[in-house]
């Protein structure tokens, strides 16, 4: 007899974010479906569990793939976003749409990436007390030097700005019906899901696993959307970068301070010609200061632009779901 520290055998629902992942969805389904089998086998999850596939707009025959799946496949429900709303958008709504319907959501994306065999020791976490369990990667050996350097120093970027989020974990998670309640007070328009939920709390341990290259397509992540992602992040969950501006003025100013103090003993003791190069270089230094700080302030303006106006984070076109047997 399955027991747990919550009392009862709990509702899983996986929650999986679609962009265009038509190569590689059936395959995906499969191995989803397979360790659900497996799990209810176990009765360590109950019969209304379910895969949720929430397809964030897409252009190709994903959510055509879905609906060919709902009717044989017990497990496959659906969501289908009016519009592409942004991976981030995409997994809020289905963690949203979870949260009504069952006990414990677990995040992953549909690349396959991320070992879908770890997810009984995030449910047995789960019975052991834990209201989130994070997926964390062991190793970067299937990253390029460029990619694993470029995270790396992200990581530590997202340290130095106050910023708590896990080391090598992106969004494969397990999170329990009430820290969905608790995100779902989150109305902030610029969601950055890795850092939000260890904000919230509640007790939280690790799973390692190790990361596989793409099972088919193409990744939905370049390097433009890696970086955007990035400044996203930071300046989401974070003012410091803004308290960094101060600083720099500030010695800037006291620089300043010198060089005045500099050029002054300089024209007592009668060497009035001023170096060209120190004057230009002083020019550029002072000028690019500037453009970044103003381009840090813009973006902290531009994210109070999209919070003010209250915009939708998504719309819902369609929602294929089965009813309970309970």
């Amino acid at each position: 007899m399955h027991s747990n520290a919550h009392g009862t055998i709990p509702v899983l629902y996986i929650v999986v974010p679609c962009y265009n992942e038509e190569d590689v969805l059936p395959e995906s389904i499969s191995r989803l479906s397979s360790v659900m089998r497996q799990l209810m086998k176990d009765r360590s999850i109950a019969k209304d569990s379910a895969i949720l596939l929430v397809d964030d707009g897409s252009k190709d025959g994903t959510w055509a793939l879905i609906r060919q799946y709902f009717h044989p496949n017990s497990f496959v429900r659906g969501l289908k976003l009016a519009h592409n709303a942004g991976h981030q958008n995409a997994l809020f709504s289905g963690l949203m749409h979870a949260k009504d319907h069952a006990d414990i959501a677990i995040s992953i994306d549909a690349d396959l990436q991320d070992d879908v065999n770890v997810i009984p020791e995030m449910i047995k976490k789960y019975d052991e007390g834990c209201d989130v369990v994070y997926g964390v990667r062991k190793k970067r050996t299937t990253d390029s030097f460029f990619k694993r350097f470029t995270a790396q120093g992200f990581y530590r970027l997202m340290k130095i700005t106050g910023a708590d989020i896990v080391y090598n974990h992106a969004d494969f998670r397990l999170t329990s019906k009430r820290v969905l309640e608790q995100l779902s007070l989150y109305e902030e328009r610029n969601l950055f899901l890795r850092g939000i939920i260890p904000m919230i709390g509640f007790q939280s341990t690790k799973v390692y696993y190790d990361r596989s290259e793409r099972f088919a397509g193409e990744s939905k992540y370049p390097l433009k959307k890696m970086l955007a992602f990035a400044l996203d992040g930071i300046t989401s969950l974070s003012v410091i970068p803004i308290r960094y501006i101060t600083f720099i003025g500030l010695a800037m100013f006291f620089i300043s301070l010198i060089a005045s103090l500099y050029s002054f003993v300089r024209d007592m003791m009668g060497h009035t010609v001023i170096g060209w190069t120190s004057l230009m270089t002083s020019i550029w230094l002072i000028g690019g200061i500037q453009l970044i700080c103003l381009g840090i302030i813009g973006e902290y303006i531009g994210k109070i632009y999209k919070e003010v106006k209250r915009r939708p984070k998504y719309h819902l076109e369609a929602i294929l779901e089965k009813p309970s047997n309970g």
